[in-house]
């Protein structure tokens, strides 16, 4: 079992800038990658960015350039981050993190909000 806790969203002008984290605890040594996905109202769940156990990444092509992932890790703990500058109204959403390790696992999601 994963545990997942998303922290650091918020309301930000068009612009801005903010980091959210993801701690993942529980069976950490099982997990082959972090991610980051997003969705907006009406519409579905999209892939942000990834992050591999070896620290590999791959980022969303339209957000390449605004949006880096990245990681830190413990002996008990992984956390994902993810950097998202010059924000637009656009990325408004909820964004969960997610782990894939022997299952697929989700956070509970943290509001991203940009205003215009």
């Amino acid at each position: 079992q994963v545990e997942l806790v998303e922290s650091g969203g918020g309301l930000v002008q068009a612009g801005g800038s903010l980091r959210l984290s993801c701690v993942a605890s529980g069976r950490v040594f099982t997990i082959h990658a972090m991610q980051w996905y997003r969705q907006a109202p009406g519409n579905e769940r999209e892939f942000v960015a990834q992050i591999t156990r070896d620290g590999i990444t791959s980022h969303a092509d339209s957000l390449k350039g605004r949006f880096t992932i990245s990681k830190d890790s413990t002996k008990n703990t992984i956390t994902a981050y993810l950097q998202m500058n010059n924000l637009k109204p656009e990325d408004t959403a909820v964004y969960y993190c997610g782990a894939f390790a022997l299952s697929q696992y989700w956070g509970q999601g943290t509001q991203v909000t940009v205003s215009s």
